[in-house]
Parts: structure tokens; sequence; C-alpha cells
């Protein structure tokens, strides 16, 4: 069941989104090299505890961290620790934040110095497969529109998207239905109605689609260990257009 959200859901969203977004932003500007991944996770900690909310991530079905640090062929969830940032890497940062009662779910990925143009190309493509499904998530579409624009647009530029995790709706609880694939035929699924809200997050592979687990139990990395890139918004459906809730 799809959860429409009231005027005072979205306020309430939108004021967990702000935090979560900040948040993002702040940790994403402290990737260098030199630095190390649970460096991050404790800055984290330090500025969501500052703005009075709660990591979402912290203890979610026993995960470790306040946030998640993927690097290189680090897809998602990948746990902070003693890895230190080098010249070169490609570092998701996933963000979850409760707030006022509601969750904000955002994720970026920061290229430190990278030369390679295709690993560039990765990057910068996945952005554009957010964007491109943002764009659908209007009132009167269908939900494999989102799922088919992420789809097109990373297979356009030679990569593929990762098909064993999927983005989500969102709101009070971070995993709420529907899930959101990043790949799909356009026309098909529920119709959008103004009031949803779904975590928007397309994962996308330099190589092939698979993945696999680490023996962690949380950290997915690509199977043949080329690069991925990840990046998020969560986004209220609007009559007319989306509504970014983390930026």
């Amino acid at each position: 069941m799809i959860i429409v959200k009231t005027a005072v859901d979205l306020e309430g969203m939108r004021a967990s989104g702000y935090v979560a977004a900040r948040v993002r932003d702040a940790v994403a500007s402290s990737v260098m090299p030199g630095v190390t991944t649970e460096e991050l996770a404790e800055y984290a900690a330090e500025m969501i505890k500052g703005f009075g909310a709660e990591s979402a991530f912290l203890g979610y079905k026993g995960y470790p961290s306040p946030i998640c640090v993927s690097v290189n062929e680090g897809v998602v969830h990948g746990i902070p620790g003693r890895r230190r940032i080098e010249v070169g890497d490609v570092v998701s940062i996933d963000v979850g934040i409760r707030h006022c009662g509601y969750v904000g779910d955002t994720a970026t990925t920061v290229m430190v110095s990278v030369r390679d143009a295709r690993v560039a190309e990765l990057v910068k493509t996945t952005e554009r497969c957010l964007w491109a499904a943002i764009e659908q998530a209007r009132e009167g579409r269908r939900l494999s529109d989102i799922s088919h624009a992420i789809q097109s647009t990373a297979e356009a530029g030679g990569f593929s998207v990762v098909r064993e995790f999927v983005g989500h709706g969102i709101g009070r609880e971070m995993h709420e239905d529907p899930q959101v694939p990043n790949f799909g035929r356009p026309g098909c699924g529920p119709v959008l109605v103004a009031g949803m809200t779904f975590a928007i997050e397309p994962m996308v592979n330099m190589g092939g689609p698979e993945v696999e687990v680490l023996g962690d139990g949380w950290t997915v990395v690509t199977k043949d260990r080329k690069y991925s890139a990840h990046f998020e918004h969560t986004v209220a459906v609007g009559k007319d257009r989306a509504e970014v809730l983390t930026l």
C-alpha cells in the first residue's frame, strides 16, 4: 500500500530532508586523501546530534554506523572503518536521518582527483540517471517510468544498473511501499499521485550489473570489482513536477 502524504507529513519530511542534505553535503566536502571512512562517520554523527536528529541507519537490522561509505567497487551499505581515502577513489556517502518523526534518505558520490575519464563519466551519468528519474515523479505517470528513466540513461552511456537493490517508498519509516527498481519497461505499475514520497537511488556500475555481499553481511560490491556510483534523493510526487526534499 502506497501512503499518500498529507501537507503535515510533507512539512515533517522537508525538515528531515533538510538535515539529511546538510549532513550529506558536509561529509562529502570532507572526503579527501588521507581521511578514513570512520572519520567521515564520526563527523556525520556529530552533525546529526547537533541538529537534534538521529541516524536512521545506526542499529537498523544491526547496522553498526550512522552513515554508509562505499568506495570504488563498493555499491552500497559500506561500513566505515580504517580505510583511508586515496587519490583516484570514488566515494559514495549515504545518509539517512530520522527527525520530526520522519526519515530523509540521500546519497552522493564524490570523485577524489579522478583522472580516468571513464570513471568520471560513470559518476556524471549516475547523477543524470537520478535527475531523469525525478523528472518522471509527477502525477499521472507510472511507477515504472521512474525505473525506465534510470535504466535507459545508464545504458545509453554504456553502463549497467544494479538489480538486486532498489529505491523505495519513505515517510515515517525508512522503507515503505513500493519498491522502486532502477530498471523496467515504461508505462507499468501504479499511477503516481501527488503526495507519494520515494527515495529514488540509481546504483550504476562501470561493468556488469552483478553484485555480491561481503563477509561482514552488509558491504555490497560489484562482482567484477569494477567501479560503481550511487546518488539518491527523497522526492515527493507533485501535480506538475516533483519536489526534491533533500536538496
